[in-house]
């Protein structure tokens, strides 16, 4: 079992970002001195409201100087907006500085707000999103590419700066819908399993997966990776008061943001805290932390958990208080586990 941290540096307008990006370091030191194996971040423009963060790349480049041999990634990165040759030479740059490794997690996106800021036009999101990995998968390969559309014109362009591995890093695809979830399966090394939906609702989009990865007579994936919301205290109780009212607010944005949209029927995230974090949030002691983590590799094979312990408004103290009860008591146990093998 791998065990990995995303970190966005997140935080309200008009806070101090040097001193916010100097506590992103303190939590990469952490990881890196107790033995986590990866550290990742995910991409937003325009965050709206009160609201700001870093931008992925330029973040992910400078926390490498703090992570030693930790693996890095994006996850996700909006593939969609941004013309192919940039996305593919930017994740080939990402992999020489990892040394080769570096994993990339691609999505479609879901709020308008982007979309419209880049040019990318309803009907045409996940048209593009096929076309831009076909062109980078091409790139990354050395061969003469040609390709047009509306932002992009190709005429035999070859690409000489190539990722460490060959032929491309893994493709990790998020996917909150099950029309995505089929596509993940299809286009993608993994699933990239999503921390918004209920344990239900992964279940049942496991099996849509593992079915759609046999009608494209595709191997299952060897690593199947995980996000989820999580923080480690002494007891359950303690563990809501020091995250409920952060992680709340990070789901009221989300829900502000119309991700819940993006999501299968029944599933909200516009619901009373109590009700929202019931088998979506992994809460309280190591001990219970563990239970609530069990199903994810004994049913869904997970081998690669991705946790989020810090969120906007959140003291640092409060995050590494989290990191260090995962560190000493979940981490070692969850060393132990023996996922499923997807079959």
């Amino acid at each position: 079992m791998k065990i990995g941290i995303i970190l966005n540096n997140q935080q309200r307008t008009g806070g101090d970002l040097v001193r916010a990006l100097e506590e992103q370091y303190l939590m990469v030191r952490h990881a890196r001195d107790r033995g986590w194996d990866s550290f990742l971040a995910s991409m937003h423009y325009l965050t709206g409201g009160d609201t700001v963060q870093l931008q992925q790349v330029p973040l992910l480049a400078r926390l490498h100087a703090e992570a030693g041999e930790m693996t890095m990634g994006v996850a996700v990165f909006l593939l969609n907006l941004h013309n192919p040759v940039y996305a593919a030479e930017t994740i080939a740059t990402l992999d020489v500085i990892a040394r080769g490794n570096f994993v990339l997690g691609i999505g479609l996106g879901y709020r308008d707000v982007e979309f419209e800021a880049f040019g990318v036009p309803k009907g045409q999101r996940v048209r593009r999103l096929e076309q831009y990995l076909d062109v980078m998968r091409r790139l990354w390969s050395g061969e003469r590419v040609d390709f047009e559309n509306e932002v992009c014109r190709l005429r035999g362009a070859r690409m000489n700066l190539r990722p460490v591995q060959q032929p491309h890093p893994p493709i990790w695809i998020g996917a909150n819908h099950d029309d995505a979830v089929r596509r993940a399966a299809r286009l993608g090394d993994c699933w990239y399993l999503n921390p918004h939906a209920t344990l239900d609702t992964n279940r049942r989009q496991m099996a849509l997966y593992i079915e759609e990865r046999r009608r494209a007579g595709l191997p299952m994936p060897r690593e199947v990776p995980c996000r989820k919301e999580i923080f480690c205290a002494r007891d359950r109780r303690t563990a809501l008061e020091m995250a409920g009212p952060y992680l709340a607010e990070k789901y009221r944005i989300y829900a502000s943001w119309g991700q819940d949209r993006a999501m299968p029927a029944g599933e909200r995230l516009d619901l009373p805290f109590e009700e929202l974090r019931r088998d979506r949030f992994v809460i309280g002691s190591p001990e219970e932390c563990f239970q609530q983590l069990r199903p994810y590799w004994e049913e869904l094979g997970v081998t690669h958990f991705v946790f989020r312990t810090h969120f906007i408004g959140m003291p640092i103290a409060h995050a590494l208080h989290s990191m260090r009860m995962i560190s000493d008591e979940l981490l070692p146990e969850l060393r132990k586990a023996k996922p499923r093998p997807l079959a």
